[in-house]
């Protein structure tokens, strides 16, 4: 199995902290010979990606808004001009105001709908928009998305609709750029103690309910959600498209 990224070029958007999903991610994609990219958006959060992406020889670390679209363009120029190509794009992005992830749904605003869906969804959009001309041998996309797009989950409110059309909007790139050689799929995790979870109240009890009633009987972690991003990443996928793959130790499948 070693080696299934050797010389894979890989863009991340999305990491945070050594906590975050595209973190884990991006140590197995190390692990198995990818070269590495990192987008950060202001300079707290550049002290922290930097040290991260240099542990691993990122050969990129670029300022990157995904609202900015001077900033997008930017970006994906600096991955032609180095690498002349991609292979793989990593899309970890989502943000709601905390105001619109507490009290009652209908509740929430317009400024913060929009704000969610612009972030959340429309912003996987934006980048495969950009990131498709460098795939021109073909390449694979990746978003992450939550059970709550499915479902209805306390204190997820706004951010469940938005990720509700991230998955829709997985599906309809598929089939758009499935002509290319491109694949697009999306990882659907369990709970994970991330920067983002943090934000949503009750998330400790959602981490206990899924411990004690998930077919697996624990959570899943950053290496499992990393593991089947290298698989659905890799030529070990190459069928698949247009699928939310959960990782969630089996919690989705319950009926109760």
């Amino acid at each position: 199995m070693a080696g299934l990224m050797d010389g894979k070029r890989v863009m991340v958007f999305g990491v945070a902290n050594e906590r975050s999903i595209a973190w884990g991610i991006s140590r197995i994609f190390h692990e198995q010979g990818a070269r590495l990219g990192f987008n950060f958006v202001g300079d707290a959060l550049e002290k922290r990606v930097r040290p991260l992406a240099e542990s691993v020889g990122a050969e990129l670390v670029l300022p990157c808004d995904v609202t900015d679209d001077a900033q997008v363009s930017e970006t994906f120029g600096q991955v032609r001009e180095t690498w002349g190509g991609l292979d793989v794009l990593i899309h970890s992005v989502a943000f709601a105001n905390k105001e619109d992830l507490e009290g009652r749904f209908s509740g929430t605003t317009r400024a913060g709908f929009l704000k969610a869906m612009e972030i959340s969804a429309y912003s996987l959009i934006h980048l495969a928009r950009e990131a498709a001309p460098l795939m021109a041998e073909g390449g694979t996309m990746l978003t992450m998305t939550y059970y709550g797009a499915e479902k209805v989950v306390e204190n997820y409110n706004v951010m469940g609709v938005a990720k509700a059309a991230l998955e829709a909007s997985v599906r309809y790139l598929a089939a758009d750029l499935g002509p290319d050689g491109i694949r697009v799929n999306a990882i659907s995790a369990g709970p994970i103690k991330t920067l983002a979870a943090s934000g949503v109240r009750g998330f400790r009890n959602i981490l206990g309910v899924v411990e004690e009633r998930a077919p697996l009987r624990r959570n899943v972690t950053q290496e499992d959600v990393g593991r089947s991003a290298l698989y659905l990443c890799s030529g070990l996928a190459g069928g698949v498209t247009g699928e939310v793959v959960h990782v969630d130790s089996g919690y989705s499948i319950l009926g109760y």
